[in-house]
């Protein structure tokens, strides 16, 4: 197996397969304002931090926006750091099934994939607050 290394000078990228699962998800919403991607990190999960994806209606100042295949990506001020040159795809298969987040920060994860940790010194500035296991993954 081949191991490509992306440029971590891209904060957040999205594979062509994610965006296309991206905009097929952005037209069954009901809301019709929805426009972008928006990508972030909170405290919990069995590993300290835990992954969000949601829709939202546009970036909010301070916000960093990435656009690629079609979608815009917005990521705040305080994610930002965590989720710098991590790439989101879309799995479609028996095993596996979902987004997927491969993130060069994260010193270690949990056994779902929802959540991870990072080494204090990778992302300097930033305070770790660990919480318990809320996302449901087991160990």
């Amino acid at each position: 197996m081949e191991i490509t290394e992306r440029p971590t000078s891209t904060l957040v990228s999205l594979t062509e397969t994610a965006a296309v699962k991206v905009r097929e998800l952005m037209a069954e919403e009901l809301e019709e304002d929805v426009s972008v991607l928006r990508v972030a990190v909170q405290g919990g999960g069995c590993s300290g931090f835990e992954y969000a994806l949601g829709f939202d209606r546009a970036a909010q100042e301070g916000d960093h926006e990435i656009s690629m295949h079609g979608v815009t990506v917005v990521v705040d001020p305080f994610s930002a750091p965590y989720l710098q040159g991590a790439q989101i795809d879309f799995l479609n298969g028996l095993k596996e099934s979902g987004f997927k987040i491969d993130n060069p920060n994260a010193s270690s994860a949990c056994g779902c994939g929802h959540s991870f940790q990072v080494d204090d010194e990778q992302v300097a500035g930033q305070e770790q607050t660990v919480g318990g296991c809320g996302s449901g993954c087991s160990h």
